[in-house]
């Protein structure tokens, strides 16, 4: 299959599975904020964001080796899943050991058991998942992305409205939906058959654990990126202020929504495409990318305030005032991601530490700076200010690899006008609706014609 057939094919897919899905989660929302607290919902984000962390500890950053690996033709898919397996269970067991390090943390160690068995049922979740991409069954793939979103919302009301369980039943939720999901890909892609210790190609092992093991220290500081901005709300302000801010990240949400449906599709073809003709392809397809997201950016800025209204309580209302940061800081997490891409299909992950190193410590320096000073959104505006960092420095690097076709002005430009609208709304009580929409319709048209002109040219490639 031609290369933006496959891309635009998975992309499809991918969408019809993962946006319904998501968007079924997404519409939980409005549940957690009446059901929850913002203090048992800003204890429960810090719970899942801990195992979060925690995962690609355990798992040795697995999920990326898997994907990388299993895609190559020349790997056997055995040794990749076998590998994978083998890495998981023994990441776990040495991960028991330390269970008096985490008894230790105040706002967790009345939680370890629930963070144990999240990690477990989380780290089997993704290698099977990944497994299934990595072999291409893309609609498998995505059919068990709407079957997972469907058991999250059964276990949700489940556990919230009918057991009224709080906290515990907010991390359950997801730790029954990941162990059912998990049993569903092994049986249905009948993974067992790729389960051979006896005939296992520990070079292979050995190649995937040097991909994926500087991956661990990157995958912390991501989560430092991401997550540690609320640990210091917490600690800084309190527990009520992080799950005002907790929830004010659902709204970014969205554009993460639209982003992890090209980027599951884009990783397999970045990964496949290796001819001569990279660099069109690339650019091509991120000018499309960085137009979708720009201009999902800035009607999402315009929509903030009516969005709140709609999908949080009264008590969460608040919360919108932290979302347009946050917007523009998802967005060049998007680019970010795509620009890893890049190093992913080269195997560089050192590359890929460095970069994401500097993004963490700037993320801590300006929390601790901003915070004290402007309170909640200090920490939204160190978020966009860390991405923008590692942007700029993967977009400098990887000019190495892949000479990508920038058109640095109108980057620029769009930043420029998300800017004002984040300022504007987040200032101005009154008046505000007439700029943000004019302001909006600057950036539609600024990226409109882009994004016609490149979805034209795949399309003509697509047809022909």
């Amino acid at each position: 299959m031609d290369k933006y057939s496959k891309l635009l094919s998975n992309t499809v897919i991918f969408a019809i599975g993962t946006f319904s899905s998501k968007l079924l989660v997404f519409l939980l929302v409005p549940f957690y904020t009446r059901v929850l607290t913002t203090e048992q919902l800003g204890t429960g984000d810090l719970i899942v964001n801990a195992a979060n962390l925690l995962i690609p500890v355990v798992s040795a950053g697995m999920a990326n080796a898997i994907i990388r690996y299993g895609l190559d033709k020349s790997v056997r898919k055995s040794d990749v899943f076998t590998s994978g397996i083998l890495v998981i269970f023994s990441g776990y067991l040495l991960f028991l050991l330390f269970r008096p390090l985490l008894d230790m943390i105040p706002i967790l160690h009345q939680h370890t058991l629930l963070i144990y068995i999240y990690v477990l049922t989380s780290c089997l979740r993704s290698l099977c998942a990944q497994f299934v991409r990595a072999r291409e069954l893309v609609r498998l793939y995505a059919f068990d992305g709407i079957l997972s979103t469907a058991t999250v919302i059964l276990f949700n009301i489940l556990f919230l409205l009918v057991f009224k369980l709080g906290i515990l039943g907010y991390v359950l939720a997801t730790i029954c939906s990941d162990a059912l999901s998990a049993l569903f890909l092994f049986w249905i892609a009948r993974l067992h058959r790729y389960l051979r210790l006896n005939r296992l190609d520990w070079s292979i092992l050995g190649g995937m654990l040097r991909f994926s093991l500087p991956l661990i220290p990157t995958n912390m500081f991501w989560w430092i990126t991401n997550v540690s901005d609320r640990y210091l709300v917490a600690w800084m302000i309190n527990e009520g202020a992080n799950g005002l801010y907790a929830m004010s990240y659902k709204i970014p949400t969205m554009i993460i929504l639209v982003s992890g449906i090209f980027t599951d599709a884009w990783q397999m073809s970045a990964i496949t495409e290796n001819n001569r003709q990279r660099n069109q392809f690339y650019s091509t397809v991120f000018s499309a990318y960085q137009a979708i997201i720009f201009t999902a950016a800035s009607g999402l800025i315009l929509c903030t305030k009516l969005i709140s209204k709609i999908l949080f309580s009264k008590e969460f209302y608040s919360a919108w005032q932290y979302v347009p940061f946050l917007l523009i800081a998802t967005s060049f997490s998007c680019f970010v991601t795509f620009l890893g891409s890049i190093y992913m299909v080269e195997k560089k992950s050192m590359a890929t530490l460095i970069t994401t190193v500097a993004g963490a410590v700037c993320n801590v320096l300006l929390n601790l700076l901003l915070i004290p000073e402007y309170g909640i959104n200090g920490a939204a505006f160190a978020t966009f200010i860390s991405y923008l960092l590692v942007f700029l420095l993967r977009a400098i690097d990887t000019h190495r690899y892949v000479n990508i076709h920038w058109s640095a002005f109108k980057l620029l430009l769009n930043l420029v006008i998300l800017l004002v609208q984040a300022f504007l709304l987040i200032t101005q009580e009154e008046k505000w609706i007439l700029p943000e929409i004019l302001l909006c319709l600057v950036v539609v048209v600024l990226n409109l014609n882009q994004l016609l002109l490149n979805v034209q040219k795949i399309f003509r490639k697509v047809l022909k």
